[in-house]
C-alpha cells in the first residue's frame, strides 16, 4: 500500500531546496519507489507532499536525504507525518 508523506520544513528557503534537489538528481536510485512530489512555499518555510510505493522506500530515501540536507546546512526538521493511502492514483500514468 502506498504511503503519503507530508514534512513541514520550517526555515527552509526555496534556494535551499532547489540546491538539495539538484545534488539528489545525481544520486542513481534514490527516488526509487517516488510516485509523486510536491513541495510548496509557506510563510515560515516550506511543506513537502510526497507518495511513495511503501514506507521502505521512503525510509531508504531518507537515510540518504537527511546527510547530504545535514552538510547544506538545513536546520533540523521534526519528523514527517505519514499515512498509509486509502488509494492512490493518477490520471495518465500507467
Amino acid at each position: 500500500m502506498a504511503i503519503l508523506v507530508h514534512a513541514v520544513l520550517d526555515g527552509v528557503t526555496t534556494d535551499q531546496y532547489d540546491t538539495l534537489n539538484a545534488k539528489l538528481q545525481t544520486v542513481p536510485g534514490i527516488f526509487d519507489g517516488c510516485l509523486s512530489h510536491t513541495c510548496v512555499g509557506t510563510d515560515s518555510g516550506l511543506e513537502v507532499f510526497d507518495v511513495w510505493a511503501s514506507e521502505a522506500q521512503m525510509k531508504a530515501f531518507g537515510d540518504k536525504v537527511m546527510p547530504i540536507a545535514a552538510d547544506l546546512g538545513w536546520p533540523d526538521q521534526p519528523p514527517p507525518r505519514v499515512a498509509e493511502t486509502h488509494n492512490f492514483w493518477a490520471p495518465g500514468a500507467s
